[in-house]
């Protein structure tokens, strides 16, 4: 017996208002959890608590589920319990300026030195100054050069008697000091000079030589005193620095005595300073704008460039980087144009995102990681070595052609989280032979969850969340039960919810909209079904233009009376984040042959191998029905009639075989009923996708063309618990207009179709009167070569009997004339 039509009530599991304790989401309570979700929560705590290497988290799931949102919200909720980690900066290698150091400081602190490296920088370029004007440093300076002056003018005096008793003189040239000849006071002329006699020129030779002795041992001497003299100014200077110096830095080293880098850095920082004091003192050589002025000193260095701040940090930080760039995650070195050419410095360093998640939680989309060039290298070698190195993403590619730094690295210890496919996730999972050891935590996102009055009640807290969040109108329990409808109808199941909140939550922003431009200072029913109507509105034109091409014609699509070998298939499509239904023609024609079962769309390359599986699925099925005991032989087409296109999927495959089976046993098949389903090789009805879309879609065109409550769908039984029907299909089927039946085997859809019984086969023959009866018949007939069209069956058999009849006359014996008699008169 085949099933009877569901009743209305099966059609769609409706939602009780009154099952809810509230009148509107605005007096509910809600929290941060994560809705639905207890195998990919219960992953993500175990991937946050366990601390060990290699415990970083990738969370699969489909997009739409809001995984980055709840994700980001479950993080800060437990972050915030998490001690704040503390902050870095960078300061100025004064041994090698080019690495830059990283200092570690308690949070809040980084900040602190550097405002005290530019106090004591300010202090210094003040106090400085005045420390070398002070009257008893000018009087230090002054007895140091009386004194050198003394004793350099008491060497040359000694020198210069001595050479006088010698008849010489002495005298200092620009090219260093010079002996010359003197008589009577007065240096004698090269004429003079040579007017003398020998002895004189020679005892005068032999004076000047032992003089030049003398005068080198002089100057040497002199040197040693202006040598002593500057290095006694030079102490003077460094006591005086130092006096300054020292005074601001122990006030540093007692604030920072805790911190032994920071103490390092002070030291090294104060050396440098006693080195260069004179930066700090004014210039006299020129006034600083003057043209060819000497530069400007560069205080720059003495500065601090707060790598990581978390001076306003509470708990541990939560980054979500939606623009995950080589410089995004892992800082960048800028240049600056200075003097015409391009430069840098440790304060020029810019940290990533790395930088700012350490000690905390680093949330990336694992596509857009892999979509950025270098991206997923350099996150993978950072977590591979445990530290983040800020660098050029020119150095890396090695295309720089300017100087830069090479910062010291950063000791890295925090947990990422990769949002991404299921597909991505076990692709790298496959071809990365890291990947694994660095997630080792896999949190599995569903994208629906049961449909419970708790999880109902859930839903009602997430609607009352979105729309304290989104600051939306309040929703009635009419309009939460409304939204529970649609987020089974999204789960395409009646037991279930979708958790693919981000299409849930556009729905409440839309009927919000509804309910203001209405006037209403709450969301209603009527407010979130017009929204969800507006929304198909919008995105249906694709829809409305295939439907209308059926009404005029165009396509061929019949909804009344009978027709062999003819069916309406049900076949599903979509235009962008529109999907739909609508039924398709579906012919099939046997003849005498050998090539059994074919489909013209699968030979034309039309078909996806989804399709192709189906159709040897359906021959497997036909071949083990008819030619279990006997083999067949004959010719088959099936097609999809006016088919431009691509098609997949095996929901159709019940349809072709019913067409095959009206097509060889001549009974025809209603047009006023369309069919979806798959079959196996048992001849079992299986279930298939997008139930609710495909009798829409039919029902549409049907209604369209007017109800004569004749129409309907055929759907497998098993996806009865999928229908959450819209309300203009339910109201026909309470009207008896329009009827849905759910069958298991494929005996009974054909039995419905055709209003004759299928047949069961006893002793290898199907009776008579039966479709399987029918179709065997014919079967037997095209393996003989005979192919007899239904239309002339009557008349062909009527010939048969008279060409029998006529045979049978021939062959019977003829009886005796018999012999007149006589005419009676």
């Amino acid at each position: 017996m085949p099933p009877k039509p569901l009743p209305a009530s099966e059609l769609c599991r409706v939602c009780d208002p009154a099952a809810f304790s509230f009148e509107t989401t605005a007096t509910l309570t809600f929290g941060p959890e994560i809705i639905g979700q207890p195998r990919g929560t219960r992953a993500i705590e175990f991937g946050i608590d366990i601390d060990s290497a290699g415990y970083n988290i990738f969370v699969l799931g489909e997009e739409g589920t809001g995984r980055t949102t709840a994700i980001d919200r479950f993080l800060r909720e437990r972050a915030a319990n998490k001690p704040v980690p503390q902050d870095w900066v960078y300061v100025n290698n004064f041994s090698e300026p080019h690495k830059p150091r990283a200092l570690n400081l308690p949070a809040g602190l980084g900040v602190v030195l550097r405002g005290d490296m530019a106090v004591l920088v300010d202090h210094l370029r003040l106090s400085l100054p005045q420390a070398f004007d002070q009257d008893a440093y000018l009087q230090a300076c002054h007895n140091t050069q009386y004194k050198f002056e003394a004793e350099r003018d008491s060497i040359f005096s000694s020198l210069e008697s001595r050479a006088a008793k010698e008849n010489i003189g002495l005298a200092r040239a620009p090219q260093g000091w010079g002996l010359f000849p003197v008589r009577d006071g007065r240096p004698l002329t090269s004429e003079a000079f040579q007017a003398l006699s020998e002895d004189e020129r020679v005892a005068f030779d032999v004076s000047r030589r032992a003089l030049e002795r003398e005068l080198e041992s002089a100057v040497r001497a002199v040197r040693d005193l202006e040598k002593r003299a500057k290095d006694e100014r030079r102490t003077l200077d460094q006591e005086v620095a130092a006096s300054v110096v020292d005074h601001e830095f122990e006030e540093l080293k007692a604030k920072y005595a805790a911190h032994a880098e920071a103490l390092v850095y002070l030291y090294e920082m104060r050396l440098d300073i006693l080195e260069h004091f004179a930066d700090f003192l004014p210039s006299e050589e020129s006034a600083e704008d003057a043209p060819g002025a000497p530069r400007r000193p560069n205080f720059r260095k003495y500065a601090v460039n707060v790598a990581v701040d978390h001076s306003h940090t509470q708990g541990a930080p939560v980054i979500v980087e939606l623009n995950p760039t080589f410089p995004k995650l892992l800082g960048r070195i800028e240049h600056e144009a200075r003097f015409g050419s391009l430069s840098t410095d440790f304060t020029l360093i810019k940290t990533g995102a790395l930088h700012a998640a350490n000690g905390g939680y680093l949330v990336l989309r694992a596509r857009d990681v892999f979509y950025e060039p270098m991206a997923w290298d350099a996150l993978k070698r950072s977590l591979l070595s445990g530290y983040v190195r800020t660098e050029d993403i020119a150095v890396r590619s090695g295309m720089a052609t300017t100087i830069t730094l090479d910062p010291e690295p950063i000791p890295l210890d925090l947990k990422v989280v990769l949002v991404g496919s299921a597909g991505l996730y076990y692709y790298l999972l496959d071809a990365d032979e890291d990947f694994g050891s660095l997630f080792k935590v896999k949190a599995d996102f569903a994208t629906d969850m049961p449909r419970t009055p708790e999880n109902e009640r859930q839903y009602a807290l997430f609607i009352a969340a979105r729309c304290a969040e989104e600051k939306l109108r309040p929703f009635d329990r009419s309009a939460v039960a409304k939204v529970i409808e649609y987020g089974s109808r999204a789960a395409d199941d009646q037991s279930k919810l979708t958790v693919c909140f981000g299409a849930v939550t556009d729905l409440l922003r839309e009927a919000d909209y509804g309910a203001g431009k209405a006037g209403r200072v709450t969301v209603m029913a009527d407010d979130v079904r017009a929204a969800i109507q507006e929304k198909n509105y919008r995105t249906n034109e694709t829809e409305e233009l295939l439907r209308r091409r059926i009404l005029e014609g165009t396509v061929f699509v019949d909804t009344q009376g009978t027709a062999v070998g003819q069916i309406n298939a049900l076949s599903i499509s979509s235009s962008g984040d529109y999907t739909f239904g609508l039924p398709s023609r579906v012919t099939a024609r046997a003849y005498v042959g050998h090539g059994g079962i074919g489909q013209i769309d699968r030979e034309t390359n039309m078909a996806g191998p989804i399709h192709n599986k189906g159709l040897l699925t359906l021959t497997s099925f036909f071949n083990a029905l008819y030619a279990s005991h006997r083999s067949v032989s004959f010719s088959a087409q099936i097609t999809f009639e006016q088919n431009y296109g691509g098609i997949d999927g095996d929901s159709a495959s019940c349809a072709e075989l019913y067409a095959l089976l009206s097509s060889l046993s001549g009974y025809p098949i209603k047009q006023s009923l369309a069919v979806t389903g798959s079959v196996n090789q048992k001849g079992e009805v299986q279930p298939i996708g997008a139930v609710n879309e495909k009798i829409e879609g039919f029902f549409e065109v049907c209604a369209a063309r007017g109800l004569t409550g004749d129409q309907g769908v055929l759907i497998p039984a098993m996806n009865v618990r999928e229908l959450m029907l819209n309300e203009k299909v339910i109201a026909a089927v309470e009207a008896g207009k329009f009827h849905i039946w759910p069958v298991t085997l494929l005996d009974e859809g054909i039995e419905i179709l055709t209003g004759v019984p299928a047949g069961v086969r006893k002793e290898g023959r199907f009776p008579e009167g039966t479709v399987h009866g029918a179709a065997q018949k014919r079967l037997r007939e095209l393996g003989k070569g005979h192919d007899h069209s239904h239309e002339d069956d009557k008349e062909d058999a009527h010939r048969k009997r008279r060409r029998k009849k006529a045979a049978a006359k021939k062959r019977a014996p003829r009886k005796p004339a018999a012999k007149k008699k006589p005419a009676r008169r």
